[in-house]
């Protein structure tokens, strides 16, 4: 299972920043740097992609096109707007921290107005590598599920992959839940149109 071996991955990580905590943040540093630099590179290109993990709940968005675009790029963040056909509610948003990486989810309406779920996402927890990150949900984020009956959300951790000149993967994992799409890095499309609520 992809997700599983990521996990694992992470668990052994966090072994490691218990043990050897000096050595682990230098290396946490340089890889999460390296992880945000891979995805600097990509800035102004766009990208179609497919749902390769997910289940019946998944198959409307199946049927659409997907597209991902590198939108805008400073030295602290980058924001990735996810096109579903027509609909452009949802942009990535990731933001180096005085501790590592962090994910949010920028969710707005057609007149540009904040979505009432909106703003979630979590920071990394563990060095990751140059390629992977995840990104568990913080307490913001759970507030803001439980206050909206989505309490079952509370458990996600979503994954960010970038393997150079292959793919890329957006993905989130909780008990019962598995869900990723998979952009192909190989061939640029035409950028989309601005995301909603975004100049």
């Amino acid at each position: 299972m992809i997700f599983s071996r990521f996990f694992n991955h992470k668990i052994l990580l966090s072994s490691l920043l218990l043990s050897c905590s000096g050595a682990v943040v230098a290396d946490t540093a340089a890889a999460q740097q390296q992880f945000f630099q891979q995805l600097s590179t990509l800035c102004g290109k766009a990208f179609a992609g497919k749902v390769v993990k997910g289940n019946a709940s998944d198959d409307k968005m199946r049927s659409q096109q997907l597209v991902m675009h590198v939108r805008e790029c400073s030295d602290t963040e980058i924001k990735v707007p996810f096109h579903v056909g027509e609909d452009r509610s949802r942009t990535w948003v990731i933001t180096k921290t005085n501790t590592g990486l962090r994910l949010k989810h920028d969710h707005r309406h057609k007149d540009g107005s904040s979505d009432k779920v909106t703003m979630y996402g979590g920071d990394t927890q563990s060095a990751g590598t140059a390629q992977q990150q995840l990104f568990p949900a913080d307490q913001y984020s759970k507030e803001m599920f439980t206050a909206n009956n989505m309490a079952v959300s509370n458990g996600n951790t979503w994954l960010v992959e970038i393997l150079p000149g292959k793919s890329y993967r957006y993905g989130l994992s909780r008990q019962g839940r598995e869900f990723m799409v998979e952009f192909d890095l190989t061939k640029e499309v035409t950028p989309p149109p601005a995301p909603w609520g975004h100049p």
